[in-house]
């Protein structure tokens, strides 16, 4: 906000004589009589004698004759249409006597420290008082407030008794509170409005925004992925991809200053000259054209048009081509990567890669990352690859996969996370799975299974093949819980056990002396006599002391009918436990190993088929209560 006047103190050095002068322009005789003086314009002050308001409206290029407007009907300048027409103009003459400011003991503002400032335009004039300022009340007070604020105001050029109806307000309010005390602190600082023209409304050019561009703009603070460059842009159904915002011509204004403030003509030049397919629809209003997605996809430019498209096919995906793609698993894009060279990756190093579905011919890269809810490798996976994605089929892997349903044609040392798998040749790695099925299993395989797992044929050793129940992450979880809580309950119940223990024992040691005082006051009930306060007390202590065993008691139940509830629970994850199988259709072949994880008793089972032995199928067996052995079992 500009300031136009403050209350500092300014030691006068000469003396001027009073000057009487008429003119529109204060300031600027101000410092033509301080300068023939020699002296700062901040060391005079001046009193308004006299003030002459004057208008015209011109007719095109003819200028009109200046009118003078009364006092007292300048509140009629308040018409709006007569304001804001650009040929109305505003003019004030001021009649003023010049002077040496006069000691800082005979001016009643010395602690008033106050300025007067307007925003930008000069539509609004603002009195701002600072905090620790301070006023003394007079009966003049409001006469000499007014007259400060005024100097101030035309001083800066800024006309009086006009725009400014709340002045007098304002003023009236600091002197009521000013009178109450007789000496007003302002304990803060304060922003009065004293003056407010007609704010004029900026135009607005045209302007064509491509949202579809900074829907996957990055957070300021995070790490920038030089890889991730945009090489699609996925869209998503109802998003807002392009809008043209029309221009808007400005609405003129007046400010303060009476100075007539005319909008500038908006500029036009970027109307749309594109056109959009048939899945983009357009909508517009008075204001904006925008273009909307009818459909999931990516958004392309081509013959001047604007398309959603599903389909892209690319030779291969690295930095130095496409970058890393990521326009979500959700977004219906479907790309398919041609590069099939063996020596070559088709899914480059360090890229991500997430869309619908994915069909890669070649190779996936080191560090590379793909997420897919379908997808396709021709090629084969590098160590530090990884795929996820629900339907999954791999040529070679040597990397982490995880999905529902996993498809693998070569496993070489790759992990493999699912619901189902389907190796056709297994060559050493980790499978975790609900259901597992191996058509070749070689040597040096890790599968564990929550239900079945099935070799066609085994050629090799060092495999150990286990029934986990509890492989799935969910049900790991709830079982964790699940001990806690038991661990609580049990915690509790010890302590209850012992407070029943405790109390059980008191009132057994009671009940003959709670009996007496129950005979006594049941005859002085019978007597008419007054019961004695010791025995009624005595007597009510006992009831306490049996209520609180029999809340004891009744917690203890509660507590143990869930702790029943629990462990029956937790016997309840392994139930199927009983149903897993293990097959090999082969004979086996070297040392492996059959394992199946008891969760109640936790416990691992162990073993060890003979080499060349014909049995094919293995489950569990309990054979007592609480013993558990693994042992051939019919399908």
């Amino acid at each position: 906000m500009a300031l136009f006047g403050s209350s500092k103190k300014a030691a006068s050095v000469k003396k001027v004589r009073p000057t009487v002068v008429r003119t529109q322009n204060v300031a600027k005789e101000l410092f033509n009589l301080a300068k023939s003086y020699d002296m700062k314009p901040e060391l005079l002050d001046f009193n308004i004698l006299d003030v002459q308001t004057y208008t015209r409206i011109n007719e095109d290029s003819k200028e009109s004759e200046w009118k003078e407007i009364e006092r007292d009907t300048l509140n009629e300048l308040d018409d709006e249409s007569q304001l804001l027409n650009p040929n109305f103009q505003i003019k004030q003459t001021y009649e003023i006597e010049i002077f040496s400011k006069r000691d800082d003991e005979s001016d009643i503002f010395k602690n008033f420290k106050s300025a007067v400032g307007a925003n930008a335009t000069k539509c609004k004039v603002y009195l701002s008082i600072n905090s620790n300022s301070s006023l003394n009340y007079n009966s003049r007070l409001e006469h000499d407030m007014l007259d400060m604020i005024n100097k101030r105001k035309i001083r800066a050029g800024i006309l009086i008794y006009i725009f400014d109806d709340m002045l007098e307000d304002v003023i009236s309010k600091l002197s009521a509170r000013t009178r109450v005390s007789e000496s007003l602190v302002f304990e803060k600082n304060e922003t009065h409005l004293i003056a407010q023209g007609y704010e004029p409304t900026a135009t607005r050019d045209d302007a064509l925004i491509l949202h579809y561009e900074n829907n996957n703009e990055i957070d300021d603070n995070a790490k920038v992925d030089y890889a991730a460059r945009g090489f699609i842009q996925s869209v998503k159904e109802g998003e807002l991809l392009v809008e043209y915002v029309k221009a808007k011509p400005g609405k003129a204004g007046r400010n303060c200053r009476g100075e007539f403030m005319q909008p500038t003509e908006p500029i036009i030049k970027n109307e749309p000259t594109f056109n959009v397919s048939e899945n983009i629809k357009v909508q517009e209003d008075e204001d904006s054209i925008k273009y909307i997605a009818m459909e999931n996809g990516y958004i392309a430019f081509e013959d001047n048009t604007y398309v959603i498209k599903n389909e892209v096919d690319v030779g291969e995906i690295s930095f130095k081509t496409t970058g890393s793609i990521s326009s979500g698993v959700d977004s219906d894009v479907n790309i398919s990567v041609k590069e099939t060279d063996a020596i070559k990756d088709a899914v480059g190093t360090g890229m991500l890669v997430e869309v619908t579905e994915i069909e890669i011919d070649g190779n996936v890269g080191s560090n590379a990352k793909v997420i897919a809810k379908k997808a396709y490798i021709g090629g084969q996976t590098h160590k530090t690859a990884q795929i996820i994605a629900d339907e999954l089929d791999i040529n070679v892997h040597k990397g982490s996969a995880k999905g529902d349903s996993v498809k693998v044609t070569r496993l070489e040392h790759g992990e493999i996370e699912a619901k189902s798998v389907e190796v056709s040749q297994a060559l050493g790695g980790v499978i975790k799975a609900r259901d597992i099925m191996i058509d070749i299993c070689a040597s040096h395989v890790k599968a564990t299974a929550s239900r079945r797992i099935e070799i066609k044929k085994l050629h090799g050793s060092e495999n150990v093949f286990t029934i986990d129940p509890l492989l799935s992450k969910d049900l790991q979880d709830d079982v964790n819980e699940n001990s806690e809580r038991i661990k609580k309950l049990k915690s509790e119940l010890r302590e209850l056990k012992e407070n029943i223990i405790q109390y059980t024992s008191l009132v057994k040691e009671g009940t003959p002396a709670f009996l007496e005082i129950k005979k006594r006051l049941m005859h002085y009930k019978k007597s008419g006599v007054k019961m004695p306060e010791s025995f009624v007390k005595k007597y009510k202590q006992f009831q306490q002391l049996q209520e609180r065993l029999k809340e004891f008691k009744d917690s203890y139940a509660l507590m143990q009918d869930q702790l029943n509830l629990l462990t029956t629970r937790t016997a309840s994850f392994q139930d199927n436990i009983f149903d897993a199988r293990i097959i090999n259709r082969d004979r086996w072949v070297g040392y492996n190993e059959i394992k199946f994880k008891l969760l109640d008793p936790p416990r691992e089972l162990v073993y060890k088929p003979l080499e060349g032995s014909q049995e094919q199928v293995f489950g569990l067996v309990e054979l007592n209560e609480g013993e558990y052995v693994i042992r051939p079992v019919s399908e």
